[in-house]
């Protein structure tokens, strides 16, 4: 009998690699070698290749080539975006404006920041996950020197109305930056028509390699140096450009930009998705029902533990995850699931599934099939009695 093929749905966590961004890296490895800061013919040609995919990440997100500053990931980006501009606030501005469901890149970005002097107000989000504008609009004022919100988040994928929040922030006199990691390559992402000063995204959200990462700087924009030493990304992040994974992200990117109509498509399953989980009794769907990203859904069931559920899911061939990868070493429940006031019992049950264009229908069912089939098996096991789920506090 064949083995059954499994199913990858932790897409928010990772990507894999397309196979044309392979192909693309490939020459860069074997024929494309030269350091892009050689004057001689094998630099030179290895410098073209670095000025074209510069020039293609600019054009798919609205900025400008001298814009764009390659780093290893999204939250390098993040804290070059936040630490480099706190570094060059002036006229008194030492407070720096963030959400409570941001991804830990930010926050404890934030948090050390604190430690040096600089105040931080978070922001809370609603029970779809959505920032208090009001509360947004209370803490702006003559001293915010940032102001630092998530596009899409990365646990339950609520878009965040980031123009209307960009606004706000120039009218106080702040800069404004979002962490896009999630958005770039799943929604279409235009850094103009957003509004703000600086966009972080990474590289294997969206089908190229882990280890690349970018950061839009509006030009303009004062931000410290990451790494002092030679010219590269205009002098302000020294060190010889990864050639082969910054042609890598531009492939990706070009790709995913040309993609975006099919989202639909993945938005589709996502809602099918969704509404098989949620026939499951004593579920909840975490976050934005509409206000989300095409590929996520959030869910939590009652009574039973994620870590449990996500464990039979493996061994029953499917790849999903409790909460965000980059803390799912932590047995604390989501702080994203807990700012929406989810009960700690209910954030405890989550299950995040993120779907990418080379899923299908057919493992959306699968997936349906299999949760159900886990949940009843792991609530029968429950120390709760049956009478006693029955008669438990559920939040709805």
């Amino acid at each position: 009998m064949e083995k059954e093929k499994r199913i990858y749905a932790d897409n928010a966590a990772t990507t894999p690699v397309l196979p044309e961004v392979v192909e693309a890296m490939l020459p860069c490895f074997t024929e494309l070698w030269g350091n892009p800061s050689s004057l001689h013919a094998d630099g030179q040609a290895a410098a073209e290749k670095l000025i074209a995919a510069r020039a293609t990440i600019a054009n798919v997100i609205g900025a400008a080539p001298s814009e764009i500053y390659f780093t290893s990931c999204g939250s390098e980006s993040d804290n070059w975006a936040i630490k480099g501009a706190a570094a060059m606030a002036k006229n008194g501005r030492n407070k720096i404006i963030t959400s409570k469901i941001e991804h830990p890149a930010v926050m404890n970005t934030c948090k050390s920041l604190e430690k040096d002097g600089f105040t931080v107000a978070y922001i809370g989000v609603d029970e779809k996950g959505i920032l208090d504008m009001n509360e947004l609009s209370s803490e702006l004022d003559e001293t915010t020197a940032i102001v630092a919100i998530m596009l899409a988040n990365n646990e339950i994928g609520t878009i965040q109305p980031i123009k209307e929040i960009a606004k706000l922030a120039k009218e106080a006199g702040a800069l404004m930056f979002t962490d896009a990691v999630q958005a770039v390559g799943s929604i279409k992402v235009d850094v103009k028509e957003l509004g703000v000063d600086m966009l972080a995204f990474s590289g294997h959200k969206l089908g190229a390699p882990k280890g690349i990462g970018a950061l839009y700087i509006k030009k303009g924009t004062r931000v410290k140096n990451l790494i002092n030493g030679g010219a590269q990304e205009n002098g302000k992040r020294a060190g010889t450009e990864n050639l082969p994974y910054i042609v890598g992200l531009a492939k990706a990117l070009e790709i995913a930009d040309q993609k975006l109509p099919d989202m639909e498509r993945v938005r589709a399953m996502r809602n099918r998705l969704i509404d098989g989980l949620t026939k499951i009794p004593y579920s909840k769907l975490n976050g934005d029902r509409d206000m989300r990203l095409p590929g996520n859904a959030n869910v939590s069931f009652a009574f039973i533990e994620g870590e449990s559920m996500l464990l039979w899911l493996d061994i029953m061939g499917i790849s999903a995850s409790t909460g965000s990868a980059c803390s799912s070493k932590s047995l604390e429940p989501s702080h994203v699931l807990l700012a929406t006031g989810l009960p700690i019992e209910m954030a405890h049950g989550s299950l995040r599934f993120s779907l990418s264009h080379m899923n299908t229908e057919d493992e959306v069912d699968r997936i349906i099939e299999v949760v159900t089939e886990v949940v009843a098996k792991l609530r029968a096991m429950s120390p709760l009695s049956a009478e006693a789920q029955n008669e438990a506090v559920y939040v709805k």
